[in-house]
């Protein structure tokens, strides 16, 4: 499946209070745009309610007020919005973070450059050449899954997880990147770490990227990297 088809978007009750809405089972760009633009309207024009919506790659899961909607009611509310969504420019930003490809900050470079049969020094030219959205939040606090991982980079992920990751860690694995926000196990492959705070000291805004921002990183040495964290505490 390369993007919506007829069959989609599908809708698919979630408890007793939620309604997961499918427009598709894969990682693409034209399916993660619907995603945002049922975000979007639902935020521009309130369905009676609906208490949040939470975007993944090709899913959004609407959460709901049980008393005051059902599955049915909300599923009709849905279908009707989407027929008048437009892809209207959302609050987009361009975040950018630094990255150091270094040593010990890339522990999995070698292996990289071995299995995509490109030079360690092609490996960070096509890793900061990839076109980077956030797309969903998950398995920790301010963990976003960005697509936009260019072919020549794309690998499956490791057989066995490694323990003990650090927070920073940037990672890729398939189409995916990531910059890790606590020591964790993962199986994706490490290609360099970041001192770029992700976790913001701000209950407003509390992560660093918003569903649908850029991401573009920017290539720094082992001195800035060490500098940025002394100054970032």
């Amino acid at each position: 499946m390369t993007g919506p088809t007829p069959e989609h978007p599908t809708f698919r009750p979630v408890a007793d209070h939620a309604l997961l809405v499918e427009f598709g089972d894969i990682i693409a760009d034209e399916i993660h745009a619907a995603v945002l633009r049922l975000d979007r309207a639902l935020t521009d024009t309130p369905v009676r309610g609906v208490l949040e919506a939470v975007p993944a790659y090709a899913s959004l899961l609407v959460e709901f007020d049980p008393v005051l909607t059902d599955h049915a009611q909300l599923s009709d509310a849905l279908t009707l919005l989407l027929a008048t969504a437009t892809d209207a420019p959302g609050t987009q930003a361009l975040r950018e973070v630094d990255l150091c490809y270094e040593g010990d900050c890339a522990p999995d470079m070698d292996q990289v450059a071995r299995q995509t049969g490109l030079s360690a020094d092609a490996v960070i030219a096509a890793h900061l050449a990839g076109d980077y959205r956030v797309c969903m939040y998950g398995f920790a606090p301010g963990c976003a899954y960005l697509a936009g991982v260019l072919a020549e980079l794309r690998l499956d992920r490791k057989v066995a997880p490694v323990r003990g990751v650090a927070a920073g860690a940037v990672l890729i694995a398939g189409p995916q990147c990531l910059v890790s926000t606590v020591t964790m196990p993962t199986g994706w492959w490490r290609i360099g770490a970041s001192p770029t705070p992700i976790l913001l000291p701000d209950p407003a805004r509390p992560f660093l990227f918003d569903v649908g921002d850029r991401v573009r990183f920017r290539r720094i040495g082992l001195d800035a990297l060490n500098a940025a964290r002394v100054d970032h505490g």
